[in-house]
């Protein structure tokens, strides 16, 4: 994924930054605990296609 790209996304949610988890192709937000899909490298960026992250995964 692009670095520019990955500078301007934001969570949809709190507006804050995401990382990029390669292995996973997810968008990550640390604070809301979610995990955006990467679909044919395409950021799905709706709450409705995140996935929540359960405490005991850790995030990167």
């Amino acid at each position: 994924m692009d670095a520019k790209f990955l500078e301007i996304l934001v969570c949809p949610l709190c507006k804050g930054p995401l990382v990029y988890d390669k292995a996973a192709q997810e968008l990550i937000c640390k604070p809301d605990r979610l995990a955006f899909p990467i679909t044919d490298g395409i950021p799905m960026m709706l709450e409705s296609e995140a996935r929540e992250l359960p405490p005991e995964e850790e995030v990167k």
